[in-house]
């Protein structure tokens, strides 16, 4: 499923306009994205948990040459998927 399938499934259950359906979907993505960038956690109760992690300097390789290079100190944002939805696709 992919956010344009989201504003479809939205439409249909809801039975609302599909620029409405946008603005819902695309709010909330907007105000996950701006709670990871604060460096915040969201977590959604059956579904999961969604946090930042940093990640140092490390040295890597490059894969076409083998040579050594230098990798950037990054943050990367982490989901944790929550006990239910574990035991759902698990089917239990």
């Amino acid at each position: 499923m992919n956010k344009s399938d989201l504003i479809t499934a939205l439409v249909k259950k809801e039975n609302m306009s599909e620029k409405m359906a946008a603005d819902i979907v695309n709010l909330i993505f907007d105000n996950f994205t701006h709670e990871l960038k604060r460096g915040g956690r969201i977590e959604i109760r059956g579904l999961g948990a969604f946090s930042v992690r940093e990640y140092g300097t490390h040295k890597g390789r490059n894969p076409k040459t083998g040579e050594a290079i230098a990798v950037k100190p990054k943050r990367l944002p982490h989901f944790k998927v929550g006990k239910e939805l574990k035991n759902k696709v698990d089917g239990k």
